[in-house]
């Protein structure tokens, strides 16, 4: 007998085809049109549900045919009988994926997963060679964005002595990117043998990255007396000024003390709208994160240290090897990886999370081992 879906998930399906239903029939009406706010809502709403209907749609239409294949198993004529179990052990795996696929598509969803976001890399121990590692984390995230479709925009970067940076920081603007992005918050270590070394040891470095969905305004209430913002002449490697005008803008958050500096553009008001970005996005990610602090409380009391002071991810370039310790996924492609081929990461651990959450239980990250 085909999977079929509880009554309760059917029961929540056929509500949302019956919702999806008035919703188009709300976005005809005139009234409704000519309100754009509420045109636009409705939309929205209208749209979160589209895929879910088409897909339950067609998996009504397949178990309507296996239904009635099955039925044609009491037909008398023997090659009516063949011809309705040949089309029972077609559709029953079809109709078992489609129900694992509405089960997936019914689980709670992000609030945030279509919020574009804000990156930030920063060097960790490792000296210089962590600084170039920032810069080559960074186009391995940029040419996954670019194979996306998504527009990448620097916000800011502070270079060091060796050609790396010390840290990165830009705006991802296009389709569902923090759904995508979301998992690679964490620690990412790489162990190669840098350029400068002379007798081919092998160096450890580390780069944090954070993905930080992108707040509004809305998202964030900042009082006209919680910011300072300073102007001045932008500095160049080595301190040298890059700019004749006050360009560069520093914002303090002042309840927490909170530092943005822009300097990349020539124009201080567009440094101003950047260092507010970012700003707004640190502050919007420091609320979720103290909302989930109970359950963060619980996972370090599983595995450890926890959060992003773990390391997620190794770059083992003598290896050829990439590895999320997380779920113990590995690639020995790692050239495809540092050129943008981390889709099959980002698959893996989407996956492991949804399995996780269609059990019902939270996220557990399992720590990595000394030998890692």
């Amino acid at each position: 007998m085909a999977h079929t879906p509880s009554k309760e998930m059917l029961s929540h399906l056929d509500e949302s085809r019956r919702r999806f239903e008035l919703l188009t029939d709300q976005l005809s009406q005139p009234a409704v049109i000519s309100n754009r706010e509420q045109f636009l809502k409705l939309s929205k709403e209208r749209s979160a549900l589209e895929s879910v209907v088409e897909k339950y749609n067609e998996y009504r239409k397949k178990l309507g045919d296996y239904e009635g294949a099955r039925s044609m198993l009491e037909e008398s004529d023997a090659e009516l009988r063949a011809m309705a179990s040949k089309e029972i052990s077609a559709l029953e795996p079809e109709l078992e994926r489609e129900a694992d696929e509405l089960q997936i598509m019914l689980l709670p969803k992000d609030p945030n997963d279509e919020k574009n976001v804000v990156l930030e890399l920063r060097a960790g121990v490792g000296g210089d060679e962590a600084g170039l590692f920032v810069g080559d984390l960074f186009r391995a995230f940029q040419k996954y964005a670019e194979g996306q479709r998504w527009k990448v925009d620097f916000l800011s970067k502070v270079e060091n002595s060796a050609g790396g940076y010390k840290e990165i920081i830009a705006s991802v603007e296009g389709e569902n990117v923090y759904s995508r992005l979301k998992y690679e918050s964490g620690v990412h270590r790489v162990q190669r043998v840098p350029k400068t070394e002379t007798q081919g040891r092998i160096h450890t470095s580390t780069v944090t990255v954070a993905i930080m969905p992108e707040a509004e305004e809305v998202d964030v209430v900042i009082g006209p007396n919680d910011l300072r913002i300073d102007v001045f002449r932008a500095g160049g490697h080595g301190g040298q000024s890059v700019n004749t005008t006050d360009s560069a803008v520093r914002i303090t958050y002042l309840p927490t003390n909170e530092v943005v500096i822009c300097q990349d553009e020539k124009s201080q008001l567009k440094n101003k709208n950047k260092a507010m970005k970012v700003l707004r996005s640190r502050l919007y990610e420091k609320a979720l994160h103290a909302q989930q602090s109970e359950l963060s409380a619980q996972r370090r009391a599983q595995v450890g240290t926890g959060l992003r002071n773990e390391r997620i991810r190794t770059y083992n370039f003598p290896q050829g090897r990439v590895t999320d310790h997380r779920i113990g996924f590995t690639s020995y492609n790692i050239s495809d990886v540092m050129n943008g081929e981390i889709q099959p990461f980002i698959q893996a651990l989407s996956s492991y999370y949804q399995a996780l959450a269609l059990k019902g239980e939270s996220a557990v990250i399992v720590a990595p081992t000394p030998d890692d």
